[in-house]
């Protein structure tokens, strides 16, 4: 089994890092592979609705997103990290998740997802909210923690002081290794995972 990790922040080792590598630490503890993956610094386009990636199967900015689209499809389950940037998520990493989802095709239905962020003093529940929606359009059940998954600090050093943050992300990977094996065990006594329905589209306006 394998988590797949994203680092939505410009920074490499920053405090979302920090956050992200508590939990693939707890992760690692409980025998579950993890890999961070860095969205980095150059220009994420935000999705056109082209449409190009329904023939072709990956968007048509080829660039990080389909770097890591293949991992996505591969891992198990996928946690998101990002700062606090004006209040939500970070540019680069709503870019990012809107085209990695759309031009995903629906193949990351019933993975598992959790939603991290970091901040130095607030903004952090509306990140939080803003990019789990992305897992809750998709049927990916989204795993929780023993309190909202943030940390805090302006630095690594202090994220690191955030004792309960650090706690909370340590939580957030025993719960999400605990899913995992329970969603492998039932896979095992031959569990069925949901049969998909068509889409139905209703517009409100005739």
């Amino acid at each position: 089994m394998k988590v797949l990790l994203i680092n939505g922040s410009p920074k490499k080792a920053g405090c979302t890092f920090t956050a992200l590598n508590e939990v693939a630490k707890s992760l690692n503890e409980e025998g579950i592979e993890t890999e961070i993956f860095q969205v980095g610094v150059k220009p994420i386009a935000g999705c056109i609705g082209c449409g190009s990636c329904r023939k072709t199967g990956k968007c048509v900015f080829d660039d990080v997103v389909n770097e890591c689209m293949p991992k996505a499809k591969e891992a198990d389950a996928i946690i998101v990290g990002s700062p606090v940037h004006y209040a939500s998520a970070s540019g680069a990493i709503t870019s990012f998740m809107d085209r990695l989802f759309y031009s995903s095709g629906g193949a990351l239905q019933y993975k598992l997802g959790a939603v991290v962020a970091s901040a130095r003093r607030a903004g952090t529940t509306a990140t939080l909210d803003q990019l789990t929606k992305h897992f809750t359009i998709s049927n990916m059940p989204v795993i929780s923690s023993c309190y909202w998954n943030m940390v805090h600090g302006n630095t690594p050093e202090e994220v690191c002081k955030d004792l309960e943050g650090m706690q909370i992300m340590k939580t957030l990977g025993k719960n999400m290794a605990w899913m995992l094996k329970c969603v492998e065990a039932g896979k095992k006594a031959g569990v069925q995972m949901p049969v998909r329905e068509d889409k139905i589209f209703t517009n409100f306006i005739r």
